[in-house]
């Protein structure tokens, strides 16, 4: 197997690939307005770390957020695209399994990342392989009885001290962790979802109010 895992459901440009044993090489930048720009210049770079060529790879993973639509759906379709022309699955893991996946935190614990409008993306853990709870987003100060005690991991739950008082890394996703989390799965049988988004709210753009259509007579 040669799986190329990537995530861009966070402002982590994230890319890797994994051979079923082992991470061969991996590559993240931290900028929330460039996945697009940054993306494929990662996926060249992995793939040249590792001396391997884009027809090389076996299988797909990506991260499916949350995460806001602009972000999101630059690794989504790019892992479809890449699907569709090597011939090959491609897999869907939400993205906050893979920050708790990466966490060095005996659980339960919470991730959280950032969602804006003062809000965050999270989910409750029992293990760092268990997610109790659905992905939900949600103001801090809403969930703060939730999780209270809990550890913390993400960026998210940097931002709000008051609600997750006791942090922990990853800051970020890695599609390091994206990819053994995959691996692992895959290796006990376990057969993933197809990749579906999950926004858990509307996008920014909205079609006005009272908007008129006019059409040629």
């Amino acid at each position: 197997m040669l799986l190329l895992a990537l995530d861009t459901a966070t402002p982590a440009v994230t890319v890797a690939l994994h051979d079923g044993s082992a991470v061969l090489a991996s590559s993240s930048q931290v900028d929330a307005r460039r996945h697009g720009e940054l993306l494929l210049p990662a996926v060249d770079r992995v793939l040249a770390e590792a001396g391997l060529k884009l027809d090389a790879v076996t299988a797909i993973a990506v991260g499916v957020g949350p995460g806001p639509y602009t972000g999101l759906r630059v690794g989504l379709m790019t892992a479809e695209t890449f699907g569709l022309a090597l011939g090959v699955p491609v897999h869907g893991l939400c993205t906050l399994d893979a920050l708790a996946y990466a966490a060095d935190v005996p659980g339960p614990f919470v991730v959280a990342t950032d969602a804006r409008r003062k809000e965050v993306y999270w989910a409750r853990y029992a293990d760092s392989r268990t997610r109790v709870t659905d992905p939900a987003v949600d103001r801090p100060a809403d969930i703060a009885d939730e999780v209270r005690g809990l550890p913390a991991v993400g960026a998210g739950a940097l931002l709000y001290p008051d609600t997750f008082p006791k942090t922990h890394e990853p800051e970020h996703v890695s599609a390091a962790a994206l990819a053994r989390l995959a691996a692992e799965r895959l290796a006990v049988g376990e057969e993933l979802p197809a990749p579906r988004p999950l926004y858990l709210r509307r996008p920014d753009a909205q079609v006005p109010k009272n908007y008129k259509v006019v059409t040629p007579k």
